[in-house]
């Protein structure tokens, strides 16, 4: 087998696993279904990843990869304000919602709760992310002239908990109740936008 067919096996597999989760949620996970949803024997799942968890933990670093270099390209932008690059995320929280990927990793994030390996490469990516956030909160703090209200460890930290946290409500169904989370992210960026008008 090339390299580029064992590539092409495990990303299949990841996929699979990533519908799977997203369908079925953590109980319904397992190597028989994602093997079936992939259309491979359960063999090669053992063979690519050596466990349920060896591909979960795959899984995980296969899609925070992808976001973050998704996060790191938007953030690297000098032309965009914060306030643009807010409403990015915002954008990028919609079509991650309705890709299923906020459903994933909200899944893999409740498994780490008890399963350290889980929880070790959910913490890991985090931190990756919040590190992104920590650069673009200096920026602004330094921008808005806002270091003695707020450090950029601890404005990144707020954003970060804002964002997890509305995307737990809305996997809640909390939104159709009359919650309006994602309208409320999106008139925060708008006050960003006004206060960087006035800067």
């Amino acid at each position: 087998m090339t390299a580029e067919k064992v590539l092409q096996t495990k990303i299949g597999i990841l996929e699979a696993a990533r519908q799977v989760l997203q369908d079925q949620g953590f109980s319904g996970l397992s190597t028989r279904n994602v093997a079936f949803a992939a259309g491979i024997p359960m063999s090669q799942i053992r063979y690519h990843f050596g466990s349920k968890d060896g591909m979960l933990l795959a899984l995980y670093e296969y899609m925070n990869a992808q976001l973050l270099e998704r996060q790191s390209s938007m953030f690297a932008d000098p032309d965009k304000s914060f306030a643009e690059k807010w409403q990015m995320a915002c954008d990028f929280l919609d079509t991650d919602i309705e890709s299923g990927y906020v459903r994933v990793f909200q899944e893999l994030l409740a498994a780490g709760w008890s399963n350290p390996a889980i929880g070790d490469a959910i913490r890991d990516g985090l931190i990756g992310w919040i590190n992104l956030l920590t650069q673009q909160a200096e920026a602004l703090i330094t921008q808005q002239k806002m270091s003695d209200r707020f450090s950029a460890d601890e404005f990144a930290a707020l954003i970060g908990a804002v964002f997890m946290g509305v995307e737990a409500a809305i996997l809640l169904d909390l939104e159709n109740k009359g919650i309006p989370y994602r309208q409320a992210l999106r008139r925060l960026g708008n006050l960003l936008e006004t206060t960087d008008k006035t800067n």
